[in-house]
């Protein structure tokens, strides 16, 4: 269930009330008269089952609140109420299934956007899977894939493809691309860095690496758990199960790829950064083919849910 929330002129609250009364899955309706204060107006509450949050926000949308009222909304973790229970089964489908496409959209613009905390992730994790792919240590590589962040920009690009939504391309795009060149810099350095002080050397990065030399080298296989891995990925979000992503992120070679990229280049090795970008782009390319399609795929089958139970959004006489 979500808890919705509205702050409404008073002159329009009826008209609410008559769209929530008509809406599947809403109950708990609540009016708090006079309560707001800034903007000023009426509180109206309600809960509403997540398999029909979709077409109730759009339509409190279109109820154009943005200048003198406002509308948010949230997960609730428990709910004990018969009539809670059969507002989720009024609505059509399952909770699991169902996509809030605003609550999609908002997550992706703030997990897309380059902050210095996404940066400081990504070239963290970056880091310590130069010191795997040295160390032909898997363990660090695998860890050095849960710190990275760079999901979120290419979550946001799946979403922005299906959304027809520019703004949270650019922003994804340039927080992807910027984010792996600061990153593949702060790790050519601190490569370097290690190199001085004799924990690096070229004769680990030449040497035989049976754990992590897969980063530089790209194949089918790699690509086919790429997309497998965005289709799971972009299912995480969508169902808010959003701690399978820590599973999603060790399964693609995203931050050890760029890791090793760094590392080649400062040794000069550029066979294998050429081997180790083209896995990269591999992955990323993957990784948002199989996002936009898996989000595709949602939107249809939603909508012929929808028609297939008469429309979804509204109760009938």
């Amino acid at each position: 269930m979500l808890h919705v929330r509205v702050i409404v002129p008073a002159r329009r609250t009826e008209e609410l009330l008559s769209l929530l009364r008509g809406s599947v899955g809403v109950t708990h309706l609540v009016v708090l008269s006079g309560a707001a204060r800034e903007p000023a107006g009426d509180l109206v509450e309600c809960e509403v089952a997540r398999e029909a949050a979709d077409e109730l926000l759009d339509r409190l949308q279109e109820f154009r609140l943005g200048e003198d009222g406002g509308i948010t909304a949230e997960h609730l973790d428990l709910t004990l109420s018969r009539p809670a229970e059969q507002a989720a089964r009024e609505a059509p489908g399952d909770a699991a299934d169902a996509v809030v496409w605003q609550e999609l959209s908002d997550a992706s613009n703030e997990d897309a956007t380059l902050t210095v905390t996404y940066l400081a992730f990504l070239a963290l994790a970056t880091m310590i899977a130069a010191c795997g792919v040295m160390l032909d240590n898997a363990i660090l590589v695998v860890g050095a894939m849960a710190i990275g962040p760079e999901f979120g920009p290419l979550a946001g690009i799946s979403t922005s493809l299906v959304r027809r939504a520019p703004r949270l391309a650019a922003r994804s795009l340039l927080a992807l691309v910027v984010g792996f060149l600061v990153a593949i810099a702060v790790t050519v350095l601190f490569g370097l860095l290690m190199d001085g002080w004799g924990l690096f050397s070229h004769a680990r990065l030449d040497a035989r690496r049976p754990n992590t030399g897969f980063v530089y080298a790209p194949d089918a296989l790699s690509f086919v758990v790429a997309v497998l891995a965005g289709i799971a990925g972009t299912l995480s979000l969508t169902s808010s199960k959003s701690g399978l992503l820590v599973g999603v992120a060790i399964s693609v070679t995203t931050v050890p790829a760029a890791a090793n990229a760094a590392v080649a280049l400062s040794y000069g090795e550029f066979g294998q950064m050429r081997g180790s970008l083209g896995q990269l782009g591999l992955n990323l390319f993957g990784i948002v083919l199989a996002g936009t399609l898996t989000l595709l795929a949602q939107r249809l089958l939603w909508s012929e849910l929808r028609e297939k139970t008469g429309g979804g959004g509204r109760r009938r006489a």
